[in-house]
């Protein structure tokens, strides 16, 4: 049996079309086309990693967009239930970086839900809270992000394997 495969949007290269795949292209097409951002301000497959005890973990954020070297949302996307897949994303926001990422999303490519991922608290609903390039760059111009305590990242590790290591359909 012959995996299929789709040209991604951003990158423009062939990737399997599993998962939530097709949700990833609408929702590439969608930042670029109606929230203003550059293809070069949106990182697929991000890798991430992090040491739990004695073992790595590694996994990846589907997107992360990031202007002039800042991240600002990390993005999920993913069939099905998007209130299933929050505190997923929460997580991978707080441990992408030496700070945590201050947005992060899931969307199925026609809804998404938008989340304060400093305090964890929902922001909106729907694609159209997601901000614009423009809207971004305004509402973080002067935000300084700060490092999670140490006792609180090791926490956010474990949360995030344990609902990242229960996606299924997605290659590692």
């Amino acid at each position: 049996m012959t995996e299929e495969s789709v040209t991604d949007y951003i990158t423009g290269q062939k990737v399997p079309n599993i998962g939530a795949e097709a949700n990833r292209q609408v929702v590439e097409r969608y930042l670029v086309a109606e929230k203003g951002f550059k293809k070069q301000d949106i990182q697929v497959n991000v890798p991430i990693h992090m040491q739990i005890g004695d073992q790595t973990y590694r996994s990846h954020v589907d997107l992360v967009v990031a202007v002039d070297g800042r991240k600002f949302i990390t993005i999920k996307c993913a069939p099905g239930s998007l209130g299933s897949r929050e505190r997923e994303i929460v997580s991978a926001a707080r441990l992408l970086d030496t700070y945590p990422v201050p947005l992060a999303l899931v969307s199925d490519g026609s809804s998404a839900i938008l989340l304060d991922a400093v305090s964890g608290r929902k922001i909106g609903e729907g694609m159209a809270v997601i901000p614009s390039r423009n809207e971004l760059l305004n509402q973080f111009k002067e935000v300084t992000l700060e490092p999670l305590a140490g006792d609180r990242r090791e926490r956010e590790k474990l949360i995030f394997r344990s609902y990242d290591s229960m996606n299924i359909n997605v290659v590692r």
